[in-house]
């Protein structure tokens, strides 16, 4: 499965840069902690995000956060996340409770989010990484859809946990969640 979504590592700057080296999909559950960045990650802060001037501190602290949920450390995300009260913080809250698995709590965080300016580049950029599979769950999920329903996403996130539906295409979803989002909060921090 192809991601669509044009996403260059070396884009986000030298400080940042090393974190987004991964190849591996995000993890539908709470995954394992990537303790070799924990030191780089610890170092991290909204102002060191970028060489660029920052000058949303709150979209840069979402991008904190968002590099400490991409390498499995759940709760120190959702520490920085409980403090940045806007739509965006709110979404990286809910994505961080539907990795614990805490379904319920991934929905009322999403309920909070509302309608978010990612959505129809996220429903989009998944509509045309689907194209040509013959996934039946991405055909009925997907094919339906004309913007992005966070809600419907949760609950195939839960069926795949529970062995009901794909886990890679889930994964694969995440992952052009993920940075889809990043991108949208890093080029808004630095006021790109």
């Amino acid at each position: 499965m192809r991601m669509s979504f044009r996403f260059d590592p070396t884009s986000y700057g030298p400080t940042i840069s090393t974190l987004l080296q991964q190849d591996e999909p995000c993890e539908l559950g709470p995954g394992t902690p990537n303790r070799v960045l924990a030191d780089q990650l610890q170092e991290l802060n909204a102002n060191s995000l970028s060489d660029k001037p920052i000058v949303d501190q709150q979209m840069a602290a979402c991008c904190v956060s968002s590099l400490w949920l991409l390498h499995n450390f759940l709760g120190d995300s959702h520490t920085i996340n409980q403090g940045i009260r806007t739509s965006t913080g709110s979404y990286w809250h809910a994505i961080m409770h539907r990795r614990e698995p805490d379904f319920p709590n991934s929905k009322y965080w999403f309920r909070r989010v509302g309608s978010h300016p990612v959505f129809p580049t996220l429903c989009s950029a998944v509509r045309e990484t689907l194209e040509g599979t013959d996934l039946v769950e991405a055909a009925a999920f997907f094919g339906t859809q004309s913007e992005w329903d966070p809600f419907a996403f949760v609950d195939l996130c839960e069926a795949a946990t529970q062995g009901k539906a794909n886990v890679q295409l889930c994964r694969n979803v995440a992952q052009l969640e993920w940075r889809i989002l990043f991108d949208y909060c890093y080029r808004a921090a630095i006021g790109e």
